[in-house]
């Protein structure tokens, strides 16, 4: 397989540096700015793997046919497996669908549990704000927000573009930073619930990492 240039590479996927990272940023259970970035560029370097390889069978970018929602959420799940790797002190938890995603390491059971106090909520996003949850939740909350294509891009000609991480923000929200949104018995709407501005200017304020380009 030929070795790509690093301008191929980040045409695909854009790395991101540790200059970039808020040393002042308060981050629980040992978690560092460098364990995040070492997580970070190891999911452009998958990425850009992945889609290397795509492109060498004539098959789209895996963001430009994979449903938006099911983008996003590979992103959140690398980051959660792969911050482990790099963070001794905490674990990804084990429970199916268990809240929140990464535990601390050696409190709880097998790292397994439904529902804890203790931990770290991992989210990732196209926006830059308005996040969800299905939940109101007392939990630190980590969003990783990134720029990269849709799947309606192929029908409206939209050219491929490099994935990149715009920012990460993080901190510890109450129930009064989310505004819960129910449904009616007749809709199918999954039910959620939204950071609200208080939610978000703590975010804000606790930067982790932004990236330095302009954004297109």
């Amino acid at each position: 397989m030929a070795k790509r240039s690093r301008k191929q590479s980040e045409d695909i996927a854009r790395s991101v540096n540790i200059k970039e990272f808020n040393s002042s940023a308060v981050i629980p259970y040992g978690l560092t700015c460098d364990d995040i970035c070492r997580s970070m560029n190891e999911f452009t370097e998958f990425l850009t793997f992945i889609n290397a390889q795509l492109d060498t069978k004539k098959i789209s970018r895996l963001e430009r046919f994979l449903m938006p929602a099911n983008f996003s959420s590979i992103v959140g799940e690398f980051m959660t497996a792969t911050i482990p790797k790099y963070c001794k002190s905490i674990v990804k938890n084990r429970y199916h669908n268990g809240h929140p995603d990464l535990l601390p390491a050696k409190k709880y059971p097998k790292n397994a549990t439904q529902h804890a106090k203790e931990g770290i909520e991992v989210k990732a996003s196209r926006y830059e704000k308005g996040w969800q949850g299905h939940n109101p939740e007392n939990a630190w909350l980590m969003v990783f927000c990134f720029e990269a294509n849709r799947i309606q891009d192929e029908e409206k000609n939209i050219s491929p573009m490099p994935f990149r991480f715009t920012k990460v923000v993080g901190a510890k929200l109450v129930k009064k930073d989310w505004s819960y949104s129910g449904r009616s018995e007749t809709s199918r709407r999954t039910i959620t619930a939204s950071v609200t501005r208080s939610g978000f200017e703590k975010m804000e304020a606790n930067w982790i990492y932004k990236a330095s380009f302009d954004k297109a």
